[in-house]
């Protein structure tokens, strides 16, 4: 008899303790250990330990019946062994319908579950090791391109030392051609007052030509006064003919000064086909244009296209410094991982539509009769600034790093002059 008795203590106490445990965590076990009274876990009521469990509910948090449907807001525990544990309403317990992978939650209905868990932790582990896979592999890449962007960047730091260096030897080389051509304006300003006084020079002269000519003085030059004093230079001694007088008067019997220099003093000043008689060579040491003229304009036109072609150089230059210390100033990551992204450029067509995006450049839509249109330009804000608080900044940084993982993914990427890659 006692034996009995000692047998029937145990099996009440193995129901009371699967009662117990039946619907919560490790956590919440502390909770649950068995005494004669139950605490309801917030505090609000005590209870005898036989009523845990019991389908009724008693506490108002339903913290006495973790493992029935008995309260409302209760939850149920599911362990799921070998897969995630997790909680569920308690009014899914013994539903017939298995909300636990390991069938937990239906052991006192007719439901006929299966325990799953270890396939759904096999596939999940493999979900996690794929990902985790993919991982390493973005993290190998991305710390390539830090490695890519570290060159990349002292690349462009050495690019703008050579050029500052290209600016100021040009600096030194313009403010000698501005110098040189201050000279030669100077030399050629010179040269033509020169000029001038001896162009007044040569008019005194035609006039006294013209006054040699003139026999009679009475301001005409004739058919027998040309006869008279005019020769050929290959034949002297041979008097000139009627006809060849008017020929050398323009086709007329006569003439006046404005006319003689418009015509016979033009062969006389040439100096290869007539000349005055008794007389050697051109009749006057100016009657050809001033050399030392033609010399001071040529030297002042050489320094002009000289200076212009400096300042063009010094121009380019500066802008092209001025692009890269822009370029520079972009906040690229904190490792400068996204630096190869500002030569890139990506294409998405969608329907008749081909979109480019350039980060850190612009974006544009291209139709398919060929119409371009600016959607804007991409820009990273570093700091935020005026546009965006850290925490915004960052969220920009996290959306544009997902939307250029995007485009790499979907996109075919471009050359820099807007030509798709091979690649």
């Amino acid at each position: 008899m006692r034996r009995h008795i000692i047998m029937a203590v145990v099996f009440w106490s193995v129901c009371v303790d699967s009662r117990k445990i039946r619907g919560i965590s490790l956590s919440y076990k502390r909770f649950y250990r068995e005494r004669k009274s139950f605490l309801c876990i917030d505090g609000s009521k005590m209870i005898p330990f036989e009523q845990v469990n019991d389908d009724y509910c008693d506490c108002e948090d339903g913290s006495d019946e973790p493992g029935t449907a008995a309260c409302p807001g209760g939850r149920f525990y599911c362990s799921n062994l070998g897969f995630r544990p997790h909680y569920i309403p308690s009014s899914r317990v013994n539903d017939g319908i298995c909300d636990c992978c390991d069938a937990s939650d239906e052991y006192n209905s007719h439901a006929h579950c299966q325990n799953s868990c270890r396939n759904l932790g096999q596939r999940e582990r493999a979900d996690v090791e794929g990902q985790m896979r993919t991982l390493d592999e973005g993290l190998r890449l991305k710390q390539q391109l830090i490695e890519e962007g570290v060159l990349l960047w002292r690349e462009k730091q050495a690019q703008l030392r050579d050029l500052q260096q290209v600016a100021e030897d040009l600096q030194i080389k313009l403010e000698e051609h501005r110098r040189r051509k201050h000279e030669a304006d100077r030399l050629k300003e010179q040269t033509l007052k020169a000029g001038d006084r001896g162009h007044r020079h040569q008019n005194r002269t035609v006039t006294s030509i013209f006054q040699i000519l003139d026999s009679n003085k009475d301001g005409r030059i004739t058919v027998n006064e040309v006869q008279a004093k005019v020769a050929f230079i290959q034949d002297e001694e041979r008097s000139l003919s009627e006809d060849e007088a008017v020929a050398l008067l323009g086709g007329g019997h006569e003439m006046d000064l404005s006319m003689f220099q418009l015509t016979l003093w033009d062969s006389l000043r040439a100096g290869d086909s007539v000349k005055i008689k008794g007389t050697y060579g051109v009749p006057a040491s100016l009657a050809d244009e001033d050399p030392n003229i033609e010399a001071a304009e040529r030297d002042a036109v050489r320094e002009d296209t000289d200076l212009k072609k400096v300042e063009e150089a010094y121009e380019t230059v500066n802008m092209e410094i001025s692009d890269l210390r822009n370029k520079l100033t972009i906040d690229y990551g904190t490792d400068r991982e996204f630096l190869f992204l500002n030569s890139q450029c990506y294409q998405l067509k969608v329907y008749e539509y081909t979109y480019t995006l350039c980060p850190f450049n612009q974006v544009t839509q291209k139709s398919a009769v060929g119409t371009e249109v600016s959607l804007g330009s991409v820009r990273w804000t570093p700091g935020g600034g005026e546009i965006a608080s850290q925490g915004s900044a960052r969220r920009i940084k996290k959306t544009l790093y997902t939307q250029f993982k995007f485009f790499g993914r979907i996109c075919r990427p471009v050359a820099n002059n807007g030509v798709p890659s091979a690649h």
